[in-house]
């Protein structure tokens, strides 16, 4: 981990060019790797050396990314995934088998619930789904020797909680347990949960680190914090592996004991390896990536001023505003900025919304956020379209909810559209 700041990590962390060699990191578009001996192969395949071996499991490119990333959060390693959700299975089923459970906050994207509520129980592996500001003495009571973990966003998306990190670290380590941290829309720029106590973090590369809306990936980033010999509740890692030939991840590995078990385990098993072109591109973002997202952060911070004073908005959730209910939480975690994503209730609901996202010009219709680019979508419409208005507020959306995705267009501009698109439904 460098001592530089993080502005100049995210130009210069992770890959260091020799005299002659390329200044910018190389595509290494390659599946495999060549040795002078077997016997050098051997020592690879048995985690006695280090080296690439394969693709599916390691890549010079990707590796060098993954060392920026570990360098930003403060980790002691970190593996990219294909995609976010990727990262966020990987990152439980890690330390979690049949019968297993762990603590999941409700908040949490909806992708991210369906893959625990769901595929994961399938699995045999309980999400035990806990709300934000459940007393602890409830949680406790949800929490047994085959619970495994505790999860929860840094802000939640598209809900924008703010996770006390803290508060949910302590208690996770109050029963020996890990707290894994989705960072995604704070990014390591205006949050690093590392320092609150989190032991795991995850994110979708897609949103911010890329920027542009060009590549999907995830990664998980292990901070080598948490001891997992003295949990004693965690097999995976501190019992021999009988698919290496009895390797102990803690013995062999230390404090990188996780994320190389992730990588060397079920990397390898489950293949949801990112591509090298993929990555090389989300190195291009992670360079600008200190820039955007305070521009984003500003850009956003005025739309929610604009839209808490407008007569057609009933309601604005945005964390750093300070009539967000989670303002003083934002003050603790994310002083010096949130995110650029805002939800919105227009008055007059649904057909009023949905209106609204119509008349908007530079603001895209699209499935996605934190990209470049001003983007809107109406849940109740789209995504969550095949819910009543009653199972609508069930799940937090109310059938007025805009999520509106701000952008680093001048800030006028994003403004303009938003006033002429209250024009047009009034």
């Amino acid at each position: 981990m460098s001592d530089h700041k993080i502005e100049t990590k995210c130009i210069q962390s992770g890959y260091e060019p020799g005299n002659g060699e390329p200044r910018v990191l190389p595509i290494y578009q390659s599946t495999t790797y060549r040795y002078t001996s077997g016997e050098h192969l051997a020592k690879l395949f048995d985690l006695e050396a280090s080296g690439h071996m394969y693709t599916r499991i390691s890549n010079p490119t990707v590796d060098a990314v993954e060392n920026k990333i570990a360098d930003l959060e403060g980790g002691v390693g970190a593996m990219c995934t294909s995609s976010g959700q990727a990262a966020n299975f990987i990152a439980i089923f890690n330390i979690a088998s049949a019968g297993d459970n762990f603590l999941c906050l409700t908040s949490i994207y909806g992708g991210s619930v369906n893959l625990f509520g769901v595929t994961m129980k399938r699995m045999g592996i309980e999400a035990r789904f806990i709300t934000p500001d459940v007393p602890d003495e409830e949680i406790e009571k949800l929490i047994d020797d085959r619970t495994r973990c505790i999860f929860g966003e840094t802000i939640a998306n598209p809900a924008l909680k703010v996770f006390d990190i803290e508060r949910y670290a302590n208690l996770a380590h109050k029963y020996n347990m890990p707290l894994i941290v989705d960072n995604t829309f704070a990014t390591p720029v205006f949050c690093r949960p590392f320092e609150f106590g989190a032991d795991i973090v995850t994110h979708s590369t897609t949103k911010y680190m890329d920027g542009q809306a060009t590549v999907v990936g995830g990664v998980i980033v292990d901070s080598g914090n948490f001891d997992w010999e003295a949990a004693g509740k965690y097999p995976e890692l501190t019992e021999p592996d009988d698919s290496y030939h009895g390797v102990v991840y803690t013995k062999q590995f230390g404090n990188a004991a996780y994320i190389t078990k992730a990588r060397t385990q079920l990397m390898r098993d489950l293949g949801a390896t990112p591509q090298p072109l993929a990555v090389f591109l989300l190195n291009q973002g992670l360079g600008s990536l200190h820039v955007r997202v305070e521009r984003h952060f500003k850009n956003a911070m005025a739309v929610a001023e604009y839209l808490e004073k407008h007569d057609m908005v009933e309601s604005v959730s945005f964390p750093s505003l300070p009539s967000s209910p989670d303002y003083e939480l934002t003050k603790k975690y994310l002083p010096n900025g949130s995110c650029g994503v805002i939800s919105f209730v227009i008055k007059g609901g649904r057909e009023t919304a949905m209106k609204f996202m119509d008349s908007l010009e530079l603001a895209e219709i699209v499935v996605h956020v934190a990209d470049a680019r001003t983007s809107v979508l109406h849940p109740a419409s789209t995504t969550h379209r095949q819910l009543t208005d009653e199972q609508l507020i069930d799940c937090g959306i109310s059938p007025g909810l805009i999520r509106f995705s701000v952008g680093i267009e001048n800030i006028d501009d994003i403004i303009a559209d938003i006033d002429k698109a209250f024009s047009k439904i009034k």
